[in-house]
């Protein structure tokens, strides 16, 4: 069975490295301190390396502990959490040298890409599945544990508003909270307060949003001038998406970020029930959910838009 390998592997391994997708989210960032945590009740330490992560989640236990490089450069065992493909891996070159690879995720669009793939497309977070098999493993959730993983799933699900939150969800959270894991303090940290640069970029967005397709696409962006001018920081651009979303009539909302000052732009796409976000993102090499995708497209913003728009338009019909 799939999780007696992963734990055998775990077992076996004298250095472990858990990685996770570039730009990492709340559930990225809860999965890999959560398993980092678990690990260590069972006598087996992993470095968690990443290169930027949100000052947000600074809150999370471990997280003092995350590094952005590292002395070993062939781990025993390297852990993939909550990426579909090696290319959006960050810091891959230790997934790829590492003596025996593990890849954990809930993506439909993920290609497989470790020795062992622990895969459940069907779960909102995949802070959900880690919930499930550290059960399986019989280490304990304490309130460590259970406020990195409970961070995942309250932003992967929108505070457990999405449609992906299954009934087994609110279970978990359920037992989480018996467990004293503060999950108010969780939504009010990751959902409920704005920086002061995400609250300008917001007006940015809000100004430029154009309501296209009868008023079924909501566009807009940010470019790198926006946010070197109101002093942004990584993860400053979090949520922006979601501003498109909330307009009423709107399927698809789009939202793009340029990366770097290249003419490279980072596109984020969520949609409603009539449009799968990740068929759109795969057509651009990109990937996700059916309801939140996410891929990266060469151009200026008018020429990305134009592009995304012609893809919309076959689905929308």
């Amino acid at each position: 069975m799939t999780l007696d390998e992963i734990l055998k592997e775990i077992n076996e391994a004298e250095t472990i490295v858990i990685l996770t997708h570039e730009t990492p989210d709340g559930d990225a960032i809860g999965s890999s301190l959560g398993l980092k945590l678990a690990l260590e009740k069972i006598g087996k330490y992993a470095d968690v390396i990443m290169t930027k992560y949100a000052n947000m989640y600074s809150f999370l236990p471990g997280s003092e502990e995350i590094k952005e490089k590292s002395g070993i450069q062939n781990y025993d065992l390297a852990i993939s959490l909550d990426c579909a493909i090696l290319k959006r891996l960050d810091n891959k070159e230790y997934f790829e040298k590492a003596k025996k690879t593990i890849v954990i995720d809930h993506h439909g669009s993920n290609n497989m890409y470790g020795d062992i793939n622990y895969v459940n497309p069907v779960s909102p977070a995949c802070s959900e599945i880690l919930l499930v098999i550290l059960t399986y493993f019989g280490i304990e959730i304490d309130t460590k544990i259970g406020t990195c993983l409970m961070t995942g799933i309250i932003t992967d699900t929108g505070g457990l508003q999405y449609p992906a939150t299954t009934a087994d969800t609110f279970e978990y959270a359920a037992e989480l909270l018996r467990k004293g894991v503060n999950i108010s303090e969780i939504c009010k940290k990751t959902l409920q307060t704005k920086t002061k640069a995400n609250f300008e970029l917001c007006k940015r967005v809000m100004e430029r949003e154009e309501l296209l397709e009868d008023g079924k696409v909501a566009f807009s962006y940010i470019t790198t001038k926006d946010m070197e001018e109101v002093n942004a920081k990584e993860g400053d651009h979090e949520g922006l998406v979601n501003i498109g979303r909330e307009i009423e009539g709107v399927e698809v909302a789009v939202f793009i970020r340029q990366k770097d000052n290249e003419d490279m732009y980072k596109v984020s796409i969520r949609t409603g029930e009539k449009v799968n976000a990740s068929d759109v993102c795969l057509m651009f090499g990109g990937g996700g959910h059916p309801r939140a995708a996410g891929a990266l497209i060469p151009g200026t913003v008018e020429q990305v838009k134009e592009k995304i728009l012609k893809e919309l338009k076959k689905v929308l019909k």
